[in-house]
């Protein structure tokens, strides 16, 4: 049972049979502060700092008549009113003298082991590091002394990023131990677990509004999905082959007629391309004007028509901000649907690199509006489209004036409002479940609107922190606090500084796109430079041969759609989730379990062929050759084209994975 006991001169929480909060005179775990913040913001990404002042240490306590317990310094400078739900769902601090900073200090076993964080990169495990809730770009390689990051920062953006990084941090915590913390908080928070024995939170706000959930890790995971809402299904369109990313304009077409040919699965044509580009020096961009080009796209009605008619779906891409030199930036500049200068009423225009557009106010109810269904309804929705990649929406930056709202406090939570528009914009056309969007950006509410994550903006590369392996990272944390599904650019996405894509890099990409949910490639930044899935032979023999893996394991994903909407188990899961009594499981990131009865084990290795897998207790079977193979620690063959995939003897759906085996070798 949760408990809230007052103590001599404190206060102890207890939960999941354990105190993991207790503060006293000589056990200080709770403290409040006042601060000023600097925050520093190019091209999405931030550094923030803070000059706090701390308050004297709370070492007095009493119950007061609503009871609470309220700490208190000697002097009474600083209060801090702890209480507890009726229903023990919920502890809630709030400082009573004015003090905008929180700081609580939970108790550790020497064993236990913490997930969570919304959608991490580089570790699964949080242990032994420090994790800023702040979204953000996530940054180009995100391991400062390498060449690739130090070159994205060296113009003194601190746009190489650093392993907490993230497009989606979440103030949720998981631990072996048996219990969960997720805060309300949108502010600023720091998940602190560099100290052993204690995990710190660390909050920009004078109240902290904390849920609270005991269970084990399975059980957690369902409960915090439900906290946030019930997941919404895939369409059954995207499950049964590839989603094709092509910006080629008008040329587009023929190439996708090219990859049906040679025998290819395809449900969708996606061409981010559709409104247009912009070359910068970046590489080739969109135009920001959420409409149809038809210079670039001519004829493109008859076409998406006609595509419908073959069971292809179109798909394009929004984001929620317009380009100064677009012809929809007037319309919501004369209707104030903008967020403004701090001065003025002029919009706010954000330098995005070598363009500028406007924030679109979505705290103005108005504005919000106006963008679901003039926009998205209208020219995306009624024009055709079947989905979309919603970018974006880790942006706001926090020295602009609101309709409503602090930015400090709106920042984190504008992926959620951005979500909330694209859902309620396909609600409007009675078309939830049936359209596909996606998006990279989130925090603490995502869940509740958006049907898919895609982990962003990889490196076309094998790097630790930005390549092909933050891929499964990113889903498995994700996962852990609510989200079902999550998929990724097939290929990679950024190319700078010479670093392209290899073939291997693509063919080892495709591998992992066929376990995921949903399986899209991305032409990258830099198509010119890079090679793409219908450069080569070998490229187009292996997007053939993976897009009919993806689209056999259809029946198999309808099940984990269906069990996701049951239970909130994600449809990629953290081998812990079914095998929690296993400690070899519980830092384990670079594998994963697809549902209960398929274990990947994708190659994120340059040049590997071999790698080492762990099975967890249970009789399991290669997919590939259908040998059984016994729990424990194995070297496993890993050829191009056969990573090691294995599936449960006992699985309702063995014939299925047989066949699939049996299909390929005939």
């Amino acid at each position: 049972m949760v408990r809230l006991e007052p103590v001599e001169g404190g206060v102890a929480l207890r939960l999941a049979g354990r105190t993991i909060l207790h503060h006293a005179p000589d056990c200080l775990a709770i403290s409040v502060s006042s601060g000023a913040p600097q925050v520093a913001m190019v091209r999405g990404n931030f550094r923030l700092s803070d000059d706090a002042v701390a308050a004297m240490p709370l070492c007095e306590a009493e119950v007061d008549g609503e009871g609470r317990v309220v700490l208190a310094s000697t002097d009474s400078s600083a209060r801090v009113a702890v209480s507890l739900a009726p229903d023990a769902s919920r502890l809630t601090l709030a400082a009573l003298g004015g003090h905008d900073r929180m700081t609580l200090d939970f108790t550790l076993a020497p064993e236990d082991v913490l997930w969570g964080g919304g959608e991490q990169m580089s570790y699964l495990a949080l242990n032994g590091r420090n994790f800023p809730i702040w979204t953000s770009e996530p940054g180009i390689g995100r391991e400062p002394g390498t060449a690739l990051t130090d070159q994205a920062s060296a113009d003194g953006s601190f746009a190489g990023g650093d392993y907490w990084t993230t497009n989606y941090p979440e103030p949720t915590v998981l631990c072996s131990g048996g219990w969960a913390l997720s805060l309300a908080n949108a502010e600023y928070a720091e998940l602190d677990a560099r100290e052993g024995g204690r995990l710190r939170i660390h909050v920009w706000s004078g109240e902290v509004v904390i849920d609270l959930i005991e269970g084990t890790p399975a059980e957690l995971t369902r409960q915090l999905a439900a906290r946030f809402g019930s997941r919404q299904a895939l369409p059954d369109w995207a499950i049964g082959g590839a989603v094709v990313g092509l910006k080629q304009g008008d040329a587009s077409f023929e190439r996708l007629e090219k990859l049906v040919d040679a025998g290819a699965a395809i449900s969708g044509l996606w061409c981010e391309d559709w409104v247009g580009i912009r070359e910068t020096s970046f590489g080739r961009r969109l135009f920001w004007d959420w409409q149809w080009n038809a210079e670039r796209y001519p004829d493109l009605p008859a076409r998406i028509a006609a595509l419908k008619a073959r069971g292809i779906r179109f798909l394009g891409y929004v984001n929620p901000y317009l380009a100064f030199d677009g012809p929809l930036y007037p319309e919501a500049a004369a209707k104030g649907y903008f967020a403004r200068e701090l001065d003025s009423d002029a919009p706010y225009l954000v330098d995005f690199g070598e363009f500028h557009a406007g924030v679109v106010d979505f705290t103005n109810p108005e504005a919000a509006d106006w963008f679901a269904e003039e926009v998205i309804g209208k020219r995306m929705l009624d024009f055709g489209l079947d989905g979309w990649m919603a970018d974006f929406g880790e942006y706001l930056p926090t020295d602009l004036r609101l309709h409503n709202g602090d930015p400090m406090q709106e920042h984190n939570r504008w992926p959620v409002r951005w979500a909330e528009v694209n859902a309620r914009a396909v609600a409007s056309r009675g078309k939830t479940g049936e359209v596909l969007w996606f998006m990279r950006a989130g925090h603490t509410g995502v869940q509740a609107h958006c049907p898919l994550l895609w982990a962003g903006d990889q490196s076309v590369d094998f790097s630790r922190h930005d390549g092909i392996g933050t891929v499964s990272t990113a889903a498995l944390s994700s996962g852990l606090v609510g989200n079902a599904f999550s998929h990724s650019d097939v290929g990679g996405y950024t190319s700078l500084f010479g670093n392209v894509r290899t073939e291997e890099l693509i063919l080892r990409w495709y591998e992992l796109g066929a376990f995921s949910p949903v399986f899209r490639t991305h032409e990258g930044n830099r198509p010119d430079d890079n090679l793409q899935i219908d450069s080569t032979p070998a490229l187009i023999e292996g997007f053939v041969r993976w897009s009919r893996i993806h689209e056999s394991l259809a029946p198999y994903v309808r099940h984990l759609v269906a069990e996701a909407q049951a239970t909130g188990l994600p449809a990629q899961r953290a081998l812990f989730l079914h095998y929690p009594e296993d400690r070899e499981t519980f830092t384990t990131q670079d594998q994963f379990l697809y549902g209960a009865d398929l274990l990947v084990a994708p190659v994120i290795e340059a040049g590997a062929v071999m790698r080492k897998v762990y099975l967890p207790d249970g009789a399991w079977r290669h997919l590939w050759s259908g040998e059984p193979r016994a729990p424990g620690w194995h070297d496993a063959a890993a050829p191009l084209g056969a990573p090691p995939v294995f599936y449960r003897l006992d699985s309702p759906f063995a014939d299925l994975f047989a066949q699939i085996a049996e299909g390929l070798a005939a």
